[in-house]
């Protein structure tokens, strides 16, 4: 099962007890299974990096901001800043803003502003929950 959680979307993340949850809670440091978008920091520093390697990255962030309300909040609230606190980092002309559907998904689009001030839409993303038979 070890071998399955490693290659998830999004990290399973264990649940600490007794002096273990007492001791993880005042460490100021990030534990090592806590959940990370990277595995490295990131510096997409053109158009066609951020095309390339960001939708994989974003894919990630919307799946855990499904599961986790706090990281959503923050991903709402500060999408570009978020991607640097967890090590993204992107041009200053690269725009990345959420939304939410009429079906309450959240969404992300990413914008580049072109000269002039203009915005074009680069990507979007938003989850979509599927089920077969």
């Amino acid at each position: 099962m070890k071998n399955e959680l490693k290659n998830a979307l999004v990290p399973a993340v264990r649940r600490l007890t007794g002096a273990s949850a007492k001791s993880a809670a005042s460490s100021q440091q990030p534990r090592s299974g806590d959940f990370q978008l990277v595995r490295q920091q990131v510096h997409l520093q053109d158009t066609k990096k951020v095309e390339k390697h960001l939708p994989d990255i974003l894919g990630r962030a919307l799946a855990r901001g499904w599961i986790d309300k706090d990281f959503r909040a923050a991903l709402t609230r500060s999408p570009k800043q978020l991607l640097a606190d967890y090590g993204v980092f992107l041009p200053d002309n690269i725009a990345v803003r959420t939304e939410t559907t009429q079906n309450q998904r959240q969404r992300i689009v990413v914008y580049e502003t072109q000269p002039g001030g203009r915005l074009r839409r680069l990507l979007y993303l938003q989850l979509v929950m599927m089920a077969g038979k």
